[in-house]
C-alpha cells in the first residue's frame, strides 16, 4: 500500500511538472502527499507500538530467566550443604573408629 501511495504520489507530481491539467494535477499531488504523509505517521506508530511490546517481552523473559537461575542457585546451595553435612558424618564416623 505504502507503495503505491507512493507511486501516485511521484506520478502526480509529474504530470503537474510537466504541465498537464494544472489545478487537479496540483490537487492530486497535495492529496497523494497528504496520503503518504499519513501513511507514514500509520507506519511509524506502528513500529512504535511493536518495539514497545518487544521491550516489554524481553523484560517479562529476563524476569523469568532470573527466577529459573536464583532457584537453581538455591537448590545447589541446599545440596552443596546437605553434601557437606554428610561429609561431616563420614570424617566423624572415621575418627570414632581410629579412636577404638
Amino acid at each position: 500500500m505504502k507503495k503505491s501511495l507512493l507511486a501516485a504520489a511521484l506520478l502526480s507530481l509529474t504530470l503537474a511538472a510537466c504541465g498537464g491539467a494544472a489545478d487537479s494535477a496540483k490537487e492530486a499531488a497535495a492529496s497523494a502527499v497528504e496520503a503518504t504523509a499519513s501513511a507514514v505517521e500509520a507506519t511509524a506508530s506502528a513500529v512504535e507500538a511493536t518495539a514497545a511490546s518487544a521491550v516489554e517481552a524481553t523484560g517479562d523473559a529476563a524476569a523469568a530467566v532470573a527466577s529459573e537461575v536464583q532457584g537453581a542457585a538455591s537448590d545447589a546451595t541446599a545440596a552443596a550443604a546437605s553434601a557437606v553435612a554428610e561429609a561431616a558424618s563420614a570424617v566423624e564416623a572415621a575418627a570414632s573408629e581410629v579412636a577404638k
